[in-house]
């Protein structure tokens, strides 16, 4: 049987209305019953109620029925025992991603960056309930998404990224500073960055390390992610030729994404191929969902509505009965 409440549970003192409604109905009735004389009762001895009688009170106590429901309904009667578990309430994400040239390499397939945002929207679809935004960057940073539950939106957005959007270059600074000022105000159990990079730090006015201070200030978590094999890696450069298909070294400065992320009690992580990159998000996926603990809530639904019909079936029971066989009854 479901647990009610109710969110109005002042309108319940005007069911002691109905106790000088009772007193003035008995009342009422001893007065509507004639005194006669008789010299001896012995000739009513066998005489009984007749059925009329009865109904009489039983549309009374129809009528004090109606009144006690319609005062419930005022009273807007909720059902609480409806739980449900929930453990990834209260975490706001963004996704901070670098969209420089380097990212055309194709040690991963078919190139990092469409790698990168492939394996996004498998761990965006896999988060339903959480807030996720989208910050991307090279020389400069901007946002692409801002915090969403949408995330039909937010994965049309992310398809969108591509290199050569803004001028080439690696802030990986600006690019978490960005996301940070995207987070600073929000009211989460739980705010993190997933930051991306395939390289240096070499452009922006603002250092990764600053970055970092500034995270940890407002309590963000930042997972750092490097990506790129060991040693060099197949990318599209252009010769007199016009593009071709070099082998270029692979240069991620792994101390600044592991300071970052031990500043802000995140994780470091390298990402050589596709594979390990899935692997990445999903290790992500997991402990972002350990750090909330699991939590019951009651989840409250009104119900009103049955009370609110049995008031109305009752009225039109009482009409009957008032209309039929009481209706000579005064």
């Amino acid at each position: 049987m479901n647990n009610i409440t109710f969110a109005n549970p002042g309108f319940l003192y005007l069911l002691l209305l109905l106790v000088p409604l009772i007193g003035w109905y008995i009342w009422k009735d001893r007065e509507a019953n004639a005194a006669l004389s008789f010299s001896s009762l012995k000739g009513f001895t066998g005489a009984g109620r007749s059925v009329k009688y009865w109904i009489r009170h039983l549309a009374f106590a129809i009528r004090l029925l109606i009144i006690t429901l319609i005062i419930i309904v005022l009273a807007r009667p909720q059902s609480v025992n409806k739980w449900q578990d929930v453990n990834t309430e209260g975490i706001d994400i963004i996704i901070t991603l670098d969209i420089s040239g380097s990212m055309l390499a194709q040690d991963f397939k078919p190139d990092r960056i469409e790698a990168a945002k492939a394996v996004a929207v498998e761990f965006i679809s896999g988060r339903p309930t959480d807030r996720i935004g989208l910050v991307v960057y090279s020389a400069e940073s901007f946002t692409q998404c801002p915090l969403t539950t949408d995330h039909a939106v937010l994965i049309n957005l992310m398809q969108d990224i591509k290199s050569g959007m803004i001028e080439d270059g690696t802030a990986i600074g600006m690019g978490l500073a960005n996301a940070v000022s995207r987070l600073k105000d929000s009211k989460a159990k739980s705010k993190v960055v997933i930051l991306l990079t395939d390289g240096v730090n070499n452009r922006g006015s603002i250092a990764p390390l600053t970055a970092a201070e500034i995270a940890k200030t407002f309590n963000v978590r930042v997972y750092t992610i490097g990506v790129g094999t060991q040693g060099t890696a197949p990318a599209p450069v252009q010769t007199p030729y016009g593009v071709q298909i070099r082998q270029v070294p692979v240069e991620i400065d792994e101390g600044i994404l592991k300071d970052i992320a031990n500043t802000t009690g995140g994780k470091y992580f390298r990402a050589t191929n596709n594979q390990k990159l899935v692997e990445i998000y999903k290790e992500i996926d997991q402990m972002e969902k350990s750090r909330i603990d699991v939590r019951e809530y009651s989840k409250k639904e009104e119900e009103y509505l049955a009370y609110g019909l049995s008031a109305v079936i009752l009225l039109l029971i009482e009409i009957i009965i008032r209309k039929t066989v009481l209706r000579n009854i005064p």
